[in-house]
């Protein structure tokens, strides 16, 4: 698969995804902003744009944050390189989470692990913050752009609307807009 950045080995793709799944912390929108500071503006593997599309079909099923590591992968190097991604990403993760798992059903009932399991829900939540003000400060310029985020924040946060259907229709609403406007130009 050529797609204009060179040859990029699965040894590297392994180790970067590696590297971020072993220094991302905070959960998927934390993890999604490491991903990109590494892949799009330090290693230029490709586009904002392409990033993106792999986040936004990402969140259509299950772990997003995995799911764009596989796009990624396999924008580099096709299945393969997916996969690659997907190993190097899940890795540390697996080993953590054995480890701490272990550590939290021997010692669950001591109260110092109990304060600071609580101590750490304010640093997430701040870590997500931070990556959604960076992605809305590079990609939602127009009124149009802010008034699509407002409703799909207010479709998922106060009506519950599955993220799913949220996506398909800003996708149909963007398609008929972008028709309306070529139509009527």
């Amino acid at each position: 698969m050529d797609n204009g950045r060179g040859r990029i080995s699965l040894r590297e793709i392994f180790t970067t995804f590696f590297y971020i799944g072993a220094t991302g912390f905070g959960g998927g929108m934390a993890i999604v902003s490491l991903m990109e500071r590494v892949c799009v503006h330090r290693k230029r593997w490709l586009g904002l744009d392409e990033f993106m599309h792999g986040l936004a079909f990402g969140q259509i099923l299950g772990p997003f944050s995995l799911n764009t590591a596989i796009f990624i992968g396999y924008y580099l190097r096709g299945s393969l390189g997916g996969i690659t991604a997907a190993a190097g990403f899940i890795s540390p993760s697996f080993f953590l989470i054995s480890l701490l798992s272990w550590l939290y059903f021997r010692f669950h009932e001591l109260p110092q692990l109990q304060s600071a399991l609580k101590g750490t829900n304010p640093v997430v939540i701040a870590l997500i913050v931070v990556a959604a003000a960076g992605m809305v400060r590079s990609k939602v310029k127009s009124v149009n752009d802010w008034l699509l985020v407002a409703i799909s924040f207010a479709a998922v946060a106060f009506f519950k609307i599955n993220a799913l259907v949220v996506l398909v229709l800003a996708g149909i609403w963007a398609f008929g807009r972008g028709y309306y406007q070529k139509e009527h130009q």
